[in-house]
C-alpha cells in the first residue's frame, strides 16, 4: 500500500514516561530489548567514497572500468552433442594498474567430476544445490514446468529422486590453444600463452604487462560435450515430437571483472549467477541448414539463413503490434518430418554493450514476433520460438505479447530498454535469464507462466542493465528484480494475472507476515550475505523476498513513492551498464531521497533484525475525553520503521497520525495525543498490516 493511502494527521511527542496500561489485548507485554544506540549508532558502509565511487550513490570522476569484446566462431554437432569454438577476446585495461596476469571464466567446469560444484552438492545433475534450472517435459527424467532449480534439487527425476553424484558429468572446456596477442590486430605475433586452470577459471599469466589503457587479444580454441536436460541453465534434450533443442549458455570462457573494490573478482562458479564485463560481440553460429537459431542481439545476416517468407514476415512483424508468425507451426512440423540433411547454415548475430550472449537451436522451433515500441520513439522486437508441443491459447502463443508488454512496461517506469531484441526462448533449461533473453520451460502454461516470463524478462534491468555482483549480492539482482516485476501483474489486462507473489514465500499469508519466517529463523543470513552462502530453503526469501520488500519498505513506508520513484531511477541511470556495490545503492537513496537511511541499512541489510510495536496503554487527559487522549505505544525490538497510529471513536469515525523514526532516537517509548475530544473504542498501530510486525497481538488496545 502507497503512503497516499494513509491519513497523515498532527504528531505531538509528549515527555514522560510510557501511560501505564489499563488493558491489554495481548493479555500481557513481553519485556522490550530496543537500544536507540545500537539502532541509530554512526554507520560506515562497506565501501568507501573515492574517486572512483562518490558520496552521492553516483559513478566517482575518475571511475574506470575495463572491456571485453569477443568474436567467435562455434560450430554444433548435433549428432555427438559437442560444441566447438574458436573465441577472439580484446581484454581493454581503463584501469589505473599495470596487469600482470588475467583471470578468465571457465563454467563449463562446474561439469567435471572434481569440481568444487560437483563436490560441495551445489552443481546441477540432480543431487541438489543452487545449479540451475530443472529440465522440461519430454525427456527421460524430466521434471515439468519448474522454475530454476535453484535451491530446488535442479534436475531431479519425475519421481522426485535425485540423481546419483556420479550418473550426470562432462570433461568441461577442452581447451586445444591459449594464445595472447598484444595491441591491435596484426600489431605483433601471437604467441602461446602461460596458463593455469583452477576449476571454473583459468590464470593467464603475461610475459609483458598490460599497461594501463592499452589492449590484450586472447585466442582460445575449445569444444566441450553439451549436458543434457541434467545441465540446468545450459543444455539440450528432445520433445516428443522429436524436436531436439539446444540451449546454449555459459558457452565460452569469459572475461572476470576487475574492477576498483577487489582487482580481479574471481569467485568460482558454484551455483550463483555471474559478474561480467561489458563489451561489443559478433558470433557465427553453424548448424544444420534445417534449425532456427535464437542468438541474442540482432541477426546481421538473414538473407543467408532465412526464407524469403521468412524475411518478409519479420519486416511486418517489425510494424505489428499483434504477433506474426514467421515459422508456422505447419512449417516447423514439416521440418521435422524430413530427414535431417549434412547441409548447414552459419547464422551471424552481433550485440552491443552487453555482458554476455547466449542462443538456442532446433529444427522444430515455432517462430514469432511483434514491434516493442518504446520511450523514445525508438523499435524492437519482440520475438519468441518454443516446439510444436508448446503451441496453444494458454501456453506460448501468449508469450510474444507478454514479452512485448513487460519490456514496454520496464522502459517506460525505469529505464529504455537497450537492445533490438527481447526474445523468449521455449527449451529444457527452464527459468533462467540473459540479456535480452529469456530460457523458460517447454510446459510452461497459465498463469505461471505470464509470472515466469515477467519475471526473467525484468533480469534485463537487474543484472543485465544494472551490472551488480550476483555472486556476493544475490538481492540487488534477485530482490529489485522482485520488487519490479510484480507490479507488472497488477496492470497487465486489469490485473487478470495479479496479484503477483514468488510463491515460495507467499505460502500461509500476507507479505509482511511472511517475512517473520525469515526474520525469526536463527539460520538466515543477512542479505549482505555473499550468494552462495546459502542455499535451499533460504534461497527465495532471502534473496528475492527480504531484498523485492526493502524496496517496498522503502518505496511506500519511508521515502514514499515520489522521492523513491526518482531516486531509484537515478541509481538505475547512473550504474547503467556499470558495476555498482550495495554501498552505492545506499548512498543513492540517501541521497536523492533526502533521508539519512542508516538504521535501515543496518536493521534490514546487515542484520535480521526484528519489528514489534506495540500500543501498551490509553488514557483520557484528566479523566474526560473532551480533553483529548493519550496512547502510549512502545518500540520493543531493534529494527524501527515508520508507523501509523490508528485510533477508533465510538461513532465509527477513525483518526490516524504517522509516527517518525526520529521518534526512537533516543528513547523505545513515546506518548501521542488525538484532540478530537471523542470517546474512543481502541488504538491500534500498523492499522493496515503493512510492516513486517513480529507480534501484531500487542498491535491494538481495546479502551474501557
Amino acid at each position: 500500500m502507497e503512503t497516499r493511502h494513509i491519513c497523515s494527521l498532527a504528531l505531538s511527542v509528549l515527555a514522560g514516561s510510557v501511560i501505564a496500561a489499563a488493558q491489554s489485548g495481548a493479555g500481557g507485554v513481553a519485556a522490550s530489548t530496543y537500544d536507540p544506540r545500537v539502532t541509530f549508532a554512526p554507520l560506515v558502509l562497506p565501501d568507501p567514497v573515492n574517486a572512483y565511487r562518490s558520496g552521492s550513490g553516483a559513478p566517482g570522476p575518475q571511475y574506470w572500468q575495463n572491456e571485453a569484446d569477443y568474436v567467435m566462431h562455434t560450430s554444433l554437432d548435433a549428432e555427438k552433442k559437442v560444441l566447438t569454438n574458436d573465441e577472439v577476446i580484446t581484454h581493454t585495461n581503463n584501469s589505473p594498474d599495470t596487469l600482470t596476469s588475467l583471470w578468465i571464466h571457465l563454467e563449463q567446469n562446474q561439469y567435471r567430476k572434481d569440481s568444487r560444484a560437483r563436490t560441495m552438492g551445489t552443481a546441477p545433475g540432480g543431487f541438489g544445490g543452487r545449479g540451475g534450472g530443472a529440465a522440461a517435459a519430454g525427456a527421460p527424467g524430466a521434471v515439468s514446468g519448474a522454475r530454476r532449480g535453484s535451491g530446488a534439487g535442479g534436475g531431479a527425476n519425475a519421481a522426485g529422486a535425485p540423481r546419483s553424484r556420479t550418473e550426470n558429468y562432462t570433461e568441461g572446456f577442452v581447451l586445444d590453444a591459449v594464445m595472447l596477442q598484444a595491441g591491435s590486430v596484426g600489431a605483433a605475433p601471437a604467441v602461446k600463452a602461460d596458463f593455469i586452470v583452477s576449476d571454473t577459471r583459468m590464470q593467464v599469466r603475461l610475459a609483458a604487462p598490460l599497461k594501463p589503457h592499452s589492449a590484450m587479444r586472447i585466442h582460445i580454441k575449445y569444444h566441450y560435450t553439451i549436458p543434457g536436460t541434467w545441465g540446468g541453465r545450459t543444455s539440450w534434450g528432445a520433445t516428443e515430437s522429436g524436436a531436439e533443442i539446444y540451449d546454449i549458455a555459459q558457452w565460452y570462457p569469459r572475461m572476470c571483472v576487475y574492477d576498483d573494490l577487489r582487482g580481479w573478482d574471481t569467485l568460482p562458479y558454484i551455483g550463483s549467477e555471474f559478474y561480467l564485463e561489458y563489451g561489443h560481440f559478433d558470433y557465427y553460429i553453424t548448424v544444420p541448414s534445417s534449425f532456427i537459431v535464437a542468438g541474442t542481439g540482432e541477426l546481421v545476416n538473414p538473407k543467408e539463413v532465412l526464407t524469403p517468407t521468412q524475411i518478409s514476415r519479420m519486416d511486418k512483424a517489425r510494424l505489428s503490434d499483434k504477433t506474426v508468425y514467421l515459422r508456422t507451426l505447419a512449417a516447423a512440423q514439416q521440418a521435422l518430418a524430413h530427414p535431417p540433411t549434412p547441409d548447414t547454415k552459419t547464422w551471424h548475430y552481433h550485440m552491443e554493450h552487453t555482458r554476455d550472449v547466449v542462443w538456442s537451436a532446433s529444427p522444430g522451433f515455432v517462430w514469432d514476433a511483434a514491434r516493442i515500441n518504446l520511450p523514445s520513439g525508438k523499435k524492437a522486437l519482440a520475438e519468441s520460438v518454443y516446439p510444436p508441443e508448446s503451441v496453444g491459447p494458454d501456453h506460448w502463443d501468449r508469450s510474444t505479447e507478454i514479452t512485448k508488454f513487460a519490456i514496454e512496461y520496464f522502459s517506460k517506469r525505469w529505464y529504455e530498454f537497450p537492445w533490438p531484441v527481447a526474445f523468449s526462448i521455449g527449451g529444457f533449461s527452464s527459468g533462467m535469464e540473459y540479456p535480452g533473453a529469456v530460457f523458460d520451460g517447454v510446459n510452461s502454461k497459465m498463469p505461471n507462466f505470464f509470472g515466469l516470463t515477467v519475471h526473467e524478462f525484468g533480469h534485463s534491468w537487474f543484472p543485465m542493465i544494472v551490472g551488480s555482483n550476483e555472486r556476493r549480492n544475490a538481492f540487488m539482482d534477485e530482490g529489485f528484480n522482485t520488487f519490479i516485476d510484480i507490479a507488472v501483474s497488477d496492470v497487465f489486462e486489469n490485473g487478470k494475472f495479479g496479484p503477483k507473489r514468488d510463491g515460495e514465500y507467499s505460502a500461509g499469508g500476507e507479505p509482511p507476515d511472511t517475512i517473520l519466517k525469515v526474520l525469526d529463523n536463527p539460520e538466515a543470513p543477512v542479505p549482505l550475505s555473499r550468494a552462495d552462502a546459502y542455499g535451499g530453503a533460504l534461497t527465495h526469501p532471502v534473496s528475492y523476498f527480504k531484498g523485492a520488500y526493502g524496496n517496498t519498505l522503502l518505496r511506500d513506508q519511508i521515502l514514499g513513492p515520489e522521492r523513491f520513484d526518482e531516486a531509484f531511477r537515478k541509481y538505475i541511470h547512473d550504474w547503467a551498464f556499470k558495476h555498482p556495490s550495495p554501498s552505492d545503492f545506499f548512498r543513492t537513496m540517501e541521497s536523492e531521497g533526502g533521508e539519512d537511511l542508516s538504521y535501515f541499512w543496518r536493521g534490514w541489510y546487515m542484520n535480521n533484525w526484528t519489528l514489534d510495536l506495540a500500543v501498551e496503554g490509553a488514557s483520557y487527559v484528566g479523566g474526560d475525553a473532551k480533553n483529548g487522549l493519550t496512547v502510549a505505544v512502545v518500540n520493543k525490538r531493534q529494527l524501527v520503521l515508520p508507523s501509523t497510529l490508528e485510533v477508533t471513536y465510538s461513532d465509527g469515525s477513525k483518526e490516524r497520525i504517522r509516527i517518525p523514526v526520529e521518534t526512537w532516537l533516543s528513547k523505545g517509548t513515546a506518548n501521542f495525543s488525538f484532540r478530537s475530544g471523542k470517546t474512543a473504542v481502541s488504538a491500534a498501530v500498523d492499522p493496515d498490516h503493512v510492516l513486517p510486525d513480529d507480534d501484531r497481538a500487542n498491535n491494538t488496545f481495546r479502551i474501557p
